[in-house]
Order: structure tokens, then sequence, then C-alpha cells
């Protein structure tokens, strides 16, 4: 194989995807999901499910509503943090944020789910 396809396929091996990580936890031992950006940071987690299956219909309802500018909502909490939602079609949130120190911080975490949410793999992990 010529050196240029081999560096190119070992680049493509250390190159990190996005990626949903679907897991259980919380007292009711239920199914949740964070999309975690290429970088490996969580820009997005999900309330409790109490099946797999809803868990991974969330998903694709993030996967689908994250293209609408119209599916995110922006917050400030009490304690001046930043954050936002991402809400289906029927207004119920699917996916929080976590708090950013600024505003400018939140828009770029909300441009990270536009860019990979899509593309992102679903894995199972341990919590």
């Amino acid at each position: 194989m010529p050196d240029w396809l081999n560096g190119l396929i070992t680049n493509l091996k250390l190159t990190k995807m996005a990626k949903f990580e679907v897991y259980q936890s919380g007292k009711n031992n239920e199914f949740r999901f964070r999309l975690k950006a290429d970088n490996g940071q969580t820009i997005l987690s999900s309330e409790g499910y109490t099946t797999k299956a809803s868990c991974l219909n969330g998903i694709e309802s993030v996967k689908k509503n994250s293209a609408d500018p119209k599916r995110f909502t922006k917050s400030t909490t009490p304690s001046n943090m930043f954050r936002f939602s991402v809400t289906a079609a029927n207004s119920q949130i699917i996916g929080t944020s976590q708090n950013y120190k600024s505003e400018s911080g939140r828009n770029n975490g909300i441009e990270s789910v536009k860019r990979n949410a899509v593309k992102a793999e679903v894995k199972e992990v341990k919590k």
C-alpha cells in the first residue's frame, strides 16, 4: 500500500466522530442519552426513559429536529448561566445542554448540536 494511503487510513482511525451514548442511571435505572461532540465534550443530555426503544426514539428526534433553528430554546438559569434545549414538534424537550458562562458559549453549543447530531453514531456505554 502506498505511504500516502497508509497515512490517510491512520488519520481516519484517529479522527473522532460525534456520538450519542446510551446508558442507564438514576434511582429507577432509566435509559438516557448524551450527545458528545467530536472533541469528546457532552453537548446535550436527555431526561430518563423507561425503555431503551423510547430512548432511541429520542435520539432520532434530536437528529431530525436539530436541523430546524426553531427547535432550539435558549434560556438563562437563576444564577445567570446560559443553556438551551432541543424540542420536538409537540414542544416536548428532548435534550438539554450543559450550563455555559456566556451567550456565545451557548450559541457555539447550539451550532455544535446542529453540526454533530445528524452524523453521530449511537453507542451503548456503562454509565
